[in-house]
């Protein structure tokens, strides 16, 4: 059975940071293209970054160029979510998404649209608050 979980929110203050972990199981994430999405209060759910199969390639948004990065440890089946100088605007629920691998997709596809994956976690709570 296919599961992600992520965990590493909690609160933080401006200027801080948090490392998000979302752990795999029923499944070996290496090869599957893996999101990064949040869903701020009364906001639609946004996705924020994502990295390919074997590492081809990664995507950070505007909102988080610069400041969050996004990695792969594949012998712990983990994707991670480094986030720096978090700002209250990074305030939300965050989620990890895996997307079923295709052989019709190029080798650094990934995509920060909902609609691109398949499995999803329960999500972290991030709050970013003085």
């Amino acid at each position: 059975q296919v599961q992600l979980a992520e965990s590493g929110g909690g609160l933080v203050q401006p200027g801080g940071s948090l490392r998000l972990s979302c752990v795999a199981s029923g499944f070996s994430l290496e090869t599957w293209p893996i999101g990064w999405f949040r869903q701020a209060p009364g906001e639609e759910r946004e996705g924020i970054s994502c990295i390919a199969k074997a590492d081809a390639s990664a995507i950070h948004r505007d909102p988080v160029k610069g400041r969050f990065t996004i990695s792969r440890d594949n012998a712990k089946n983990t994707v991670y979510l480094q986030m720096n100088n978090l700002k209250p605007d990074d305030t939300g629920t965050y989620y990890c998404a895996a997307e079923r691998p295709s052989p019709y997709n190029a080798v650094d596809h990934c995509t920060t649209e909902e609609g691109g994956y398949d499995y999803w976690g329960r999500g972290t709570q991030v709050t970013v608050s003085s």
